[in-house]
């Protein structure tokens, strides 16, 4: 059990800082004029506030993970080979490495954009990814354990992807909105109205003139 607790602490720590990645980059949209996102150069496109993500990766997988290296002996030759193991090199990490690091980023726009198109409702585009997520994950793996040979599959399997599915639906259907911000008077309207009430009050508070 010890052996499983180390794993399954670091997968809720993945859930709990990607739960937040959603909410904290809808922070970063676009400020709104008449219903519709402000463009540059008065505002800017989602792409500015991914910029700043890539920095964060960079500080943190390039210089965190360098520390790290350094700290547990590992080798920074990205090159060498493996002694008694034929056809297996270190460039395996860089190139799987790059590899996942594509796809991250690449998850991460995809993530951004949908936060920045939907005014940074998290609770609709979170359950999507997570949901989509999971199921991805376990049919990739799937294809990726069959091409070492036959695998037998639980209709389990597909019932709770399924169930994934429609569980990922019933959040989207049900979660609430805003009400959209009440119409700002014209300094027009704003300006006339009080004297239309008050010249409509004298009008009819005033008593008709007899000859």
């Amino acid at each position: 059990m010890s052996k499983m607790l180390i794993p399954i602490l670091f997968a809720l720590g993945t859930a709990f800082f990607w739960g937040c990645y959603g909410p904290t980059i809808g922070n970063a949209q676009a400020p709104r004029l008449d219903g519709k996102p402000l463009g540059p150069p008065d505002g800017w496109t989602p792409f500015k506030p991914y910029v700043f993500i890539g920095v964060a990766y960079l500080l943190i997988s390039v210089v965190g993970g360098s520390v790290m290296m350094k700290v547990r002996g590992d080798s920074f030759n990205f090159a060498a080979t493996v002694p008694g193991v034929d056809g297996i090199t270190h460039f395996n990490t860089a190139k799987w490495g790059f590899l996942a690091g594509t796809l991250g980023a690449l998850g991460a726009l995809c993530l951004t954009t949908a936060m920045m198109t939907s005014r940074g409702n998290a609770l609709l585009v979170m359950p999507i990814v997570f949901g989509g997520a999971v199921s991805v994950t376990a049919i990739v793996s799937i294809i990726k354990l069959r091409s070492h040979g036959p695998l037998e599959i639980s209709p389990l399997l597909w019932c709770g992807i399924a169930l994934t599915v429609v569980g990922v639906v019933l959040v989207a259907m049900n979660t609430p909105h805003g009400h959209a911000s009440a119409k700002p008077k014209s300094s027009t309207e704003a300006s006339e109205s009080p004297h239309a009430s008050v010249d409509q009050k004298d009008t009819e508070s005033k008593p008709e003139s007899t000859s």
